[in-house]
């Protein structure tokens, strides 16, 4: 939780800097995912992007990884969260917090089975000049 609240610090900081928008690189979601970022700073070897992402109703972020930590604030609707076993590793709703773990060893999908737009506040801290992510074949089997 520690942690978390020093990444909430950081992109609550970044929010307050004046940036000129950025082109969103999309993860290889469902038709309608979308992202825009909203602030980006490199402080050292760290890149910190806060983006907010939107997966509508029936869609996925499809199989991906990222190379270094996400925090991720639900500002709406309700994120279903899976890891490469298709294991359920969390049902996020409004106002719930999740953090992503980097590697290709945590490759995860997050679908949105509800009836309304999921919309992600996400605070990604990469190592400097990482993509947002890593695209990562299915593992074979459906998450339930």
């Amino acid at each position: 939780m520690r942690n978390f609240l020093k990444a909430a610090a950081v992109g609550t900081m970044l929010i307050g800097v004046s940036l000129a928008p950025g082109v969103a690189q999309a993860t290889p979601g469902g038709p309608g995912v979308s992202g825009r970022i909203l602030a980006q700073r490199t402080i050292g070897d760290r890149d910190y992007i806060l983006r907010e992402i939107t997966v509508p109703p029936g869609q996925t972020t499809g199989w991906h990884y990222h190379d270094g930590y996400l925090y991720a604030y639900v500002k709406q609707g309700t994120l279903s969260h899976f890891n490469s076993a298709c294991d359920s590793d969390g049902v996020y709703a409004a106002g719930s917090f999740l953090k992503e773990t980097p590697g290709a060893d945590h490759v995860h999908i997050g679908q949105n089975r509800g009836a309304a737009d999921v919309v992600l506040d996400v605070l990604y801290v990469l190592p400097h000049g990482a993509p947002l992510a890593e695209d990562a074949p299915g593992p074979g089997c459906e998450p339930q």
